[in-house]
């Protein structure tokens, strides 16, 4: 039982919560004047390690993935008592999201809903490229922005936050599909037409070359309003990141052995802009 366990915790995928998840809802912090800190922070493991950990173990269990998916290059088996609890995990956070405010509450039911959607036989949106990007764009980009910047004390969401939020989510979805492309195997016999299976791997490096700077321009665009210093900055740290990826991804050919390299990229990317969200909030508040 405690190695099933470790498998559960395991497929939580925390490492990817944390550090390539976590930029939308840390960025929320720098668009807030006075922020709650102790809610932004208790309500950040809630985000990351019952919403988007439990999401993440739910959709590991309909998957059944036995090669390379994100954070995981060997996904341990799943066990029965595992589906229930990754829905259980979820709703416990959605209780404790009532604590901060309905309008918190429901967006993070929205996230649970679209997770839902994406995971299920009854949807499997996860098989549809479009409602794929879809169902990940809001559940993990644009309200993953919106949970922190509730949770830090900010309000109301205007339509300049709807566009930050925007930004976020075109930014995570420009490297979301690299990741399938060394799970098409695994898709195509599970029936899923993911956007790596019928795009194929231009496709995804297409993606990339269009979203990223599309998010990044909203993102430097909303800073610069916000912080003339942080804003120059994150233009140029992203037009040098925009490069060097750039020059990753159009070099990947889809083999096996260049899964692990990816996942240090996308980690190493993520990483990147996680610190520089947490060094510009640190900076801000001084």
């Amino acid at each position: 039982m405690l190695k099933q366990l470790l498998n559960f915790i395991i497929h939580l995928r925390l490492h990817y919560q944390f550090f390539i998840l976590s930029g939308g809802y840390l960025l929320a912090g720098l668009f807030v004047e006075n922020i709650h800190w102790g809610e932004f922070w208790m309500q950040f493991l809630n985000v990351h390690v019952l919403l988007f950990g439990g999401a993440t173990a739910y959709n590991s269990w309909w998957d059944k993935d036995e090669g390379p998916i994100g954070g995981l290059k060997s996904p341990p088996k799943m066990n029965h008592w595992m589906w229930p609890v990754s829905m259980g995990i979820q709703y416990i956070g959605l209780a404790w999201a009532l604590t901060v405010g309905w309008n918190y509450a429901t967006i993070y039911a929205i996230s649970m809903l679209f997770f839902w959607l994406y995971s299920t036989p009854l949807a499997r949106w996860k098989g549809k490229p479009v409602l794929s990007l879809f169902a990940i764009g809001v559940s993990t980009g644009t309200n993953s922005f919106l949970l922190g910047f509730l949770a830090a004390g900010g309000y109301p969401i205007t339509f300049f936050k709807d566009a930050i939020a925007v930004g976020v989510a075109l930014i995570l979805l420009s490297l979301y599909p690299v990741s399938q492309v060394f799970q098409t195997d695994e898709d195509t016999q599970r029936g899923d037409q993911t956007f790596a299976v019928i795009f194929g791997l231009k496709g995804v490096k297409w993606l990339f070359s269009t979203l990223f700077p599309i998010g990044s321009a909203l993102l430097g665009w909303g800073l610069f309003l916000q912080s003339t210093t942080i804003g120059y900055l994150f233009i140029g740290v992203n037009v040098m990141a925009y490069i060097g990826l750039s020059y990753f991804v159009w070099r990947l050919e889809g083999r096996s052995e260049e899964y692990p390299v990816v996942m240090k990229i996308k980690l190493m990317a993520s990483l990147s802009f996680v610190l520089f969200i947490g060094t510009a909030l640190a900076y801000q508040n001084l």
